[in-house]
This record gives structure tokens, sequence and C-alpha cells, in this order.
């Protein structure tokens, strides 16, 4: 169930038998040429929405840029600070705890948020606490920050799918999700070497330097849209179960 498609008298009638709510995150970035720019962001919502039907949950408007700095030397990437991501996030959920959602489960699709994630996190818990001033919030707010590829039966999968050439960055999973869920959007390239080279980098120049295709250890030329549903299909129970367990826990 989308926020965005219902009313607020379904928010309304929601609220009275659930507080909480999926919030899909990801970036625009590139990832590769044959890789989507708004892959992150389109992996985290697809699988957001399969995940909230299973749990019969409500999913919140996707944060669809985020901390990409690292990506900038590759045309039509965006990114915000780290301290813009913190504040979007803080106003998101501070916004709905408002109206009475506690439970925050965060979908994400973007390894370089992972940090910023966690640290807006206690940014909201300081407001909503008030330990920095005025307490906002009467009642403990939580929030949750899952990875999709963090579900089990993805992890496997991949490995059975791909092996090593999964890679970091412009991996063939999430290559394949984007396949398969925009089948009209599907890029062909040469890919030289087929799998690129894996390593570390610094900033955003020497990232495009050492990975010139934007690739980091992966071959996404193996992704089809087959594959990308039956990654789909794994990710899904796995993470619809984590967000059961997460608002029904303490």
């Amino acid at each position: 169930m989308l926020l965005q498609h219902a009313t607020w008298i379904e928010a309304e009638a929601y609220l009275k038998r659930s507080t909480g709510i999926i919030m899909p995150i990801g970036s625009t970035e590139q990832h590769g040429p044959n890789g989507l720019i708004g892959t992150d962001a389109l992996c985290a919502e697809v699988i957001a929405r399969g995940v909230g039907e299973a749990a019969d949950a409500f999913v919140g408007p996707t944060i669809g840029v985020g901390m990409a700095v690292h990506h900038m030397g590759f045309a039509g990437s965006m990114t915000v600070r780290p301290s813009t991501l913190i504040q979007i996030i803080h106003d998101y959920v501070l916004s709905l705890a408002h109206h009475g959602f506690r439970r925050f489960f965060f979908l994400n699709g973007h390894g370089g948020n992972i940090a910023t994630i966690n640290a807006a996190f206690y940014e909201v818990y300081a407001a909503a606490e008030g330990v920095l001033g005025k307490a906002g919030v009467d009642e403990p707010l939580r929030c949750k920050l899952v990875n999709w590829w963090d579900s089990p039966q993805v992890g496997a999968l991949s490995r059975d799918l791909f092996g090593a050439d999964e890679g970091s960055h412009a991996t063939a999973s999430e290559v394949a999700v984007t396949q398969w869920a925009f089948p009209d959007t599907i890029k062909q390239a040469v890919l030289d070497p087929p799998r690129a080279p894996s390593g570390r980098f610094h900033g955003p120049s020497d990232f495009r330097r050492r990975y010139p295709d934007g690739r980091i250890g992966s071959n996404p030329g193996l992704a089809s849209p087959e594959k990308g549903k039956r990654l789909y299909d794994a990710a899904v129970p796995d993470l619809a179960q984590f967000y059961r367990d997460f608002v029904a826990g303490e």
C-alpha cells in the first residue's frame, strides 16, 4: 500500500491498526555502461512495494537522491551532503510521527547511505525525546535500516547466480532487478573486461581514474530479467518478516 496513493481517511484508519511504515531510500548515481542511473532508488522502491504488499504495510515516498559524492565524476549522478540527507530523514520521520507513526523501516538500496542513515536516526531520537530541546513526540520512536541485499535468500541466490562476478558496485543483482522491473529500459553495452577490477578509491576523480566505466568488481553483463525476478521473489519474504519482527518488537 503506497502512502501517496491513499487518502488521509485511509491513512487515519491504517494508524488504528498499525504504526509501522516502510521507507524506501536509494541514490541517483551511475551504474556502469548497462546500469540505470536510478538503480539504487528503483530497486529499493520496487522491493519496498512488494514488502508492503506482503506485510500489509504502508510504503512511504522514496528518498531517491542519496550520499553519492564519489560518483560525481560520471555524468548524470546526483548527490546530497550527509547533513542534508540527515535533515531530510529527520523531517520525513517527524512529519509522520506527528500523525502517529512510530516504527520506521528504512529499506535501503545504496551502500553509501548507510553511515548517514544511522546518524540520522540519532538526530530523530534526540528531537523526539527532547534531548536537544522540547520533546516533540510523547511515545518512543524506533527506526531500522535494512539493505535489500541483506536478505539471506538474496545473498545465497546471488552467490549461486553470479559468484565472484557479483562485485560491489553496478552489481549483476541490482542490474537484474531493474531489468525485470523496467524491461523497456534494458541497456546493451560491451563490458571490457567482463568483470571489472576491484579495490579502493579516494574521491570522485580517483574513482573515475581507477574504474573508468563505473563498475567495481562486477560483471552486470550476466544480469537478465529472469534472474531479477528470482532475486525479487527471494528478497520480499525475508524482508517482510524483518519488517513484521521490527514492528512487533520493543
